[in-house]
C-alpha cells in the first residue's frame, strides 16, 4: 500500500473518532439510565466502534513513515485503547461477567467477529528490539555456562558390560530377521491362496477382443470416477465449502505485501534518525540567530511594564515568582493595572485565611450541629434522588487524552497540503514552531533572573522600599523544609533496598542460574486457536449462562495483560491491575497463554511456582531476600510477568503429606504485602495458573487474584479449527479423506493437549512419508486419544461451582436472583390488579341490583 492509502485509512479513522467523542461529550449532560439491557447496548457499541478506530490506528502506526504524523498517531492510539480497557471495566461491572457478546451490535453494523478482535499494537516490542536481543544474547550465555553442569547431574546413563551389550544387539538383530521371515512367508501364502482360487473357479484364457473390452471397462470407470471426483472438489472450492489447497502455502502477493512492509519499516528508522537531527540543528540555528532578537524583545516589553505599572499605581510591582510562571505571566493578554490588582487580591487572601483560622475552628460544632438538623429534615428528598439514579458513565481517564490528540490533528494536519512531500519526510516548519517556543522558555528564565535584579535595583534608589515580606516567605519556607525531611524518613523505612552493593546485571546473573528468571518460549496470542461464540447472546437471552469461547478467552488476555503492559502511558492511567488467575482443566492452554504474554510485550518471565522455589533461599530472611531481588529486577526491568503456577497451592487448605517437605504456603504472607508495593507507575503483572482452585481456600485466594478467568474445553468450532491447525503444524496434509467434522465431533470432553499428543503419535516420520500414497483418516487418530482421560462433566460442574462462589460470580448471582424476583413481584401486581377489578365489578353489579 502507498502512502496516500494509509493516509485515507487515518483520515477515515480521526473521522469515526471525532463522531464518537460528539456523542460522548454531549451539549447536555445525559440523564440516568434505569433500564441495564439499553445502557449495555450504548456501552458494547461504544466499545466495538473504539476496537474498530483501534484497529485502524494500529495498522497506520506500524506502517506510516512520516515521524510527526506518527508521534501524533501514538498519541490517539493510546488513548484509545485506554478508552477500550476502561469500557470494558464499565461492562464487567454492569453485568457482573468478564465475557460479553455483541451479536446484535454486529449485525447492526454489518459486521464479523474479526473486525472486533483486540490488535495487538507491534511497537510493543518493535520500538526495543535492540533491548531485547542484547537481553535474549546475556540470558542465552548465562543459561549456556550453567547449562553443562546440569546436564551430568541430571543424565543418568546406565554402563552396560560388553558382553550384555552383545547380547542386547543379537536379539534386536533376530527379532528383526523373524520379522522379516514372517512377511515374507505371509506373500507366499497370500500367492498360493490366490493360485488355489483360481483354479477352482476354472479361469481359462480369454479371446483377445473380451480381454480387451473387460480391460477398457475397467479404465474407463476408474477414469471417470477419478474426473467426477477431481469435478466435485473444484465445485466444492468454487462455492466456499472447501479451503483452496493453495491456501496452506503462502501466497506471491502474501510475500511481496510482507516484503513491502518490511521495507517502510526501514525507512521509518531513517526518517526517524533524520527527524532526531533536525531536532539538533534547528534549535542550534534558532538559539543563535534568533535568541538575541528574542532576549532583547523581552526585556523591552518587562521593562515597559515596570513604567506603566509605575505610572498606573504609582510604585513598582512585585515580580511573579518561577511558580506563577515568571514574566509569562506578565504577557497574558492583560494591562499592568489588572495584573497589580491580581497581585494584591493575592496578597488579600493570604492575610483572610490567617485571620479566619481562628474563627473557622469556633463555628465549626455549631455548622456541624446545622447539617444534622437538615439532614434529618430532608430524608426523604434524599430518597427520592436515590431512587431517581441509575446507570451514568463514570468519568474517563483517557478521554481528554483522545480529545488532545483528535484537535492536534485537526489544527496541524488535517487541510495541510503534503503533495510537495512525496517520500514524507519531516516538516521543518513545524519542528522551527516547536524548537522556537523552547528556546524562548530558556531566554525567558535567563531574562526572569536579569529583570529581577533590575526591579530590585529599581526600588532601591526609586521608591526606597524594603521587603518585608520576603522575611515571613524564609520562615514559610522553613517550616516547608521540616515537613519534607519527615516524609522522607517515612519513605526510607518503606523502601528498604536489601541489595543496595549490587548491581542489576548481577542480581539478573543470580536469578537466572537459580532457576527463577526463565526464558519465555516465542509464543505469539495468534497461536492460541478459539472460534467464537455465535449462540452467546441467546443463551443469555433464554436465561442461560453459556460457557466462553477459547476466542473470548484471547480476547480478555490481549485486554486484561498485553495492552497495559505493553504500554506505560495506558498502563498509568488505566484500571490497575496487578494480579491475573488462568483456571481450567489440564491441557487448554493456561501456561501457553502466560508466554504469549511475554512474547507479544517483551516481558520478563520469572517462575515463582511452589515446585520451583522450593528448597531455594530457605528461611523467613532467605525469602524476602528472594522476592526482593525479582522485584527489584522485575521492575527496573520492566515490563515483567511473574508467573506462579499451582497457584492453589499456596492457598492450600489442607497441605497433602507428600508435599509438607516443598512448603507450597510459603509465599501466602508475602504475596498481599507484595500487591501493595506494586504501583501504577510499576509493569508487573503476577499471573497465577491452576487446574484445581477448589483446593484452595476461597477468601484469601480471592483476595490476592482478584481478575479471574475461567479457560473452558474447546467446543465443536474450536475444535473444528483446531484439528485442522495441529495437523498442519506437525507435517500433515488435511484432504477429502480426513473427515474433520466427525473427529471434532467424537473428541467432544477433550482438549487442545490431548489433541496435540494424538497428532504427535500419529504423524511420525514414517508416517509423513506415506501421506501421499496413504492419506489421513480420523480413525487413526482414535487409538491414541482412548488411552487419554477427557474432561469429564463432574469435573467442569466442579470449575463452574467454584466460579460461581467467586466475588464476582456470587455478585452475578444475586443480580440474577433480584431481576428474578422483580418478574415474579410484576407478575402478582398484575394479577392483584385484576383480582380487584374483578371485585370492583361484583360490587358495583350489587348496587344496581
Amino acid at each position: 500500500m502507498s502512502h496516500s492509502a494509509y493516509g485515507k485509512i487515518w483520515v477515515a479513522a480521526q473521522g469515526a473518532l471525532e463522531d464518537l467523542i460528539q456523542k460522548e461529550i454531549p451539549a447536555e449532560p445525559p440523564r440516568p439510565q434505569k433500564d441495564q439491557q439499553v445502557a449495555f447496548h450504548t456501552l458494547a457499541t461504544f466499545y466495538v466502534k473504539y476496537v474498530q478506530i483501534l484497529r485502524s490506528l494500529e495498522t497506520v502506526y506500524d506502517q506510516i513513515v512520516h515521524p510527526q504524523k506518527r508521534r501524533v498517531i501514538r498519541h490517539v492510539l493510546d488513548g484509545v485503547m485506554g478508552r477500550v480497557l476502561e469500557l470494558k471495566r464499565e461492562m464487567v461491572d454492569l453485568e457482573f461477567s468478564e465475557f460479553h457478546y455483541y451479536d446484535d451490535i454486529l449485525q447492526d453494523l454489518k459486521l464479523t467477529p474479526e473486525d472486533i478482535e483486540i490488535p495487538i499494537p507491534r511497537y510493543f516490542v518493535s520500538e526495543k528490539i535492540r533491548v531485547l536481543k542484547d537481553r535474549e544474547r546475556i540470558l542465552a550465555q548465562i543459561l549456556a555456562q550453567a547449562g553443562p553442569q546440569e546436564l551430568e547431574t541430571k543424565v543418568n546413563v546406565k554402563q552396560l558390560s560388553l558382553a550384555e551389550a552383545v547380547r542386547l544387539i543379537q536379539v534386536s538383530e533376530r527379532a528383526r530377521q523373524g520379522r522379516l521371515r514372517a512377511k515374507f512367508m505371509k506373500e507366499i501364502r497370500q500367492e498360493e491362496e490366490k493360485e488355489l482360487q483360481a483354479k477352482i473357479r476354472g479361469v481359462t484364457t480369454l479371446d483377445p477382443d473380451e480381454a480387451s473390452t473387460r480391460i477398457q471397462k475397467v479404465w474407463r470407470g476408474y477414469s471417470q470416477r477419478k474426473r467426477t471426483k477431481k469435478e466435485r472438489l473444484e465445485e466444492m472450492i468454487f462455492l466456499g465449502m472447501l479451503p483452496a489447497p493453495q491456501q496452506q502455502q503462502t501466497s506471491a502477493a502474501r510475500l511481496q505485501a510482507q516484503q513491502v512492509e518490511s521495507t517502510r519499516h526501514v525507512v521509518q528508522e531513517e526518517h526517524e534518525v533524520e527527524f532526531q537531527h533536525a531536532l539538533v540543528s534547528i534549535r542550534e540555528t534558532i538559539r543563535s540567530l534568533e535568541g538575541p532578537d528574542i532576549k532583547e524583545s523581552l526585556q523591552e516589553q518587562i521593562r515597559q511594564w515596570f513604567i506603566e505599572c509605575h505610572d498606573a499605581t504609582g510604585k513598582f510591582p512585585d515580580y511573579p515568582d518561577e511558580e506563577d510562571g515568571g514574566s509569562a505571566a506578565i504577557f497574558a493578554e492583560k494591562t499592568p493595572e489588572q495584573v497589580a490588582a491580581e497581585l494584591a487580591a493575592k496578597e488579600e487572601e493570604k492575610e483572610k485565611k490567617k485571620k479566619s483560622k481562628g474563627k473557622k475552628d469556633k463555628k465549626s460544632g455549631k455548622k456541624e450541629k446545622k447539617k444534622d438538623k437538615k439532614g434529618k429534615g430532608k430524608k426523604g428528598k434524599g430518597d427520592k434522588e436515590e431512587e431517581e439514579q441509575g446507570w451514568k458513565m463514570t468519568p474517563s481517564n483517557f478521554l481528554p487524552t483522545v480529545v488532545e490528540g483528535n484537535k492536534s490533528y485537526k489544527d496541524v494536519w488535517q487541510g495541510r497540503d503534503e503533495g510537495h512531500n512525496f517520500s514524507q519526510r519531516f516538516d521543518g516548519e513545524l519542528i522551527k514552531e516547536e524548537k522556537r517556543k523552547e528556546v524562548e522558555e530558556e531566554i525567558r528564565i535567563q531574562v526572569d533572573e536579569l529583570m529581577r535584579q533590575e526591579l530590585k535595583n529599581l526600588k532601591l534608589t526609586v521608591d526606597r522600599e524594603k521587603g518585608k515580606k520576603k522575611k515571613g516567605k524564609k520562615g514559610g519556607k522553613k517550616k516547608k523544609k521540616k515537613k519534607g525531611k519527615k516524609g522522607g524518613k517515612k519513605k526510607q523505612k518503606k523502601e528498604k533496598d536489601l541489595t543496595a552493593d549490587r548491581t542489576i546485571e548481577s542480581l539478573y546473573e543470580e536469578l537466572v542460574q537459580e532457576g527463577l528468571l526463565i526464558r519465555p518460549s516465542r509464543t505469539k496470542l495468534t497461536d492460541f486457536i478459539g472460534e467464537y461464540s455465535y449462540l452467546g447472546t441467546t443463551l443469555r437471552q433464554a436465561d442461560i449462562e453459556p460457557m466462553p469461547s477459547l476466542s473470548d478467552v484471547k480476547q480478555l488476555m490481549a485486554l486484561y495483560g498485553i495492552l497495559p503492559l505493553g504500554s506505560q502511558a495506558v498502563h498509568e492511567k488505566a484500571p490497575l491491575m496487578k494480579t491475573l488467575l488462568l483456571a481450567g482443566p489440564a491441557g487448554v492452554g493456561k501456561k501457553m497463554l502466560v508466554h504469549a504474554l511475554c512474547t507479544e510485550t517483551g516481558a520478563n518471565l520469572f517462575n515463582l511456582s511452589s515446585a520451583n522455589i522450593a528448597g531455594k533461599y530457605p528461611g523467613k530472611s532467605g525469602l524476602q531476600m528472594m522476592l526482593h531481588m525479582v522485584f527489584k529486577v522485575a521492575r527496573q526491568l520492566q515490563p515483567s510477568v511473574v508467573w506462579i503456577g499451582d497457584a492453589e497451592k499456596t492457598f492450600y487448605k489442607k497441605v497433602p503429606k507428600a508435599e509438607k517437605e516443598m512448603e507450597p504456603k510459603r509465599l501466602k504472607k508475602d504475596l498481599p504485602k507484595l500487591l501493595k508495593s506494586i504501583k501504577a507507575e510499576d509493569r508487573v503483572l503476577i499471573v497465577g495458573t491452576t487446574r484445581r482452585p477448589f483446593d484452595a481456600d476461597l477468601k484469601p485466594f480471592c483476595k490476592v487474584y482478584k481478575k479471574i478467568l475461567l479457560i473452558p474445553r474447546p467446543d465443536y468450532s474450536s475444535r473444528l479449527v483446531l484439528w485442522s491447525h495441529v495437523i498442519l503444524q506437525n507435517r500433515g496434509l488435511v484432504t477429502n479423506a480426513l473427515d474433520l467434522s466427525s473427529l471434532a465431533k467424537i473428541t467432544d470432553g477433550y482438549t487442545q493437549g490431548h489433541m496435540m499428543r494424538a497428532v504427535q503419535a500419529v504423524l511420525t516420520d514414517r508416517r509423513v512419508q506415506l501421506q501421499d500414497k496413504k492419506p489421513l483418516t480420523a480413525v487413526e487418530f482414535i487409538s491414541p486419544l482412548a488411552r487419554q482421560d477427557p474432561i469429564y462433566k463432574e469435573e467442569e460442574e466442579a470449575f463452574k461451582t467454584w466460579y460461581a462462589k467467586t466475588p464476582l460470580g456470587k455478585k452475578r448471582a444475586k443480580a440474577a436472583k433480584a431481576s428474578e424476583e422483580d418478574g415474579e413481584s410484576g407478575k402478582a401486581g398484575k394479577s392483584k390488579g385484576k383480582k380487584a377489578g374483578k371485585k370492583g365489578k361484583k360490587k358495583k353489579k350489587k348496587k344496581k341490583k
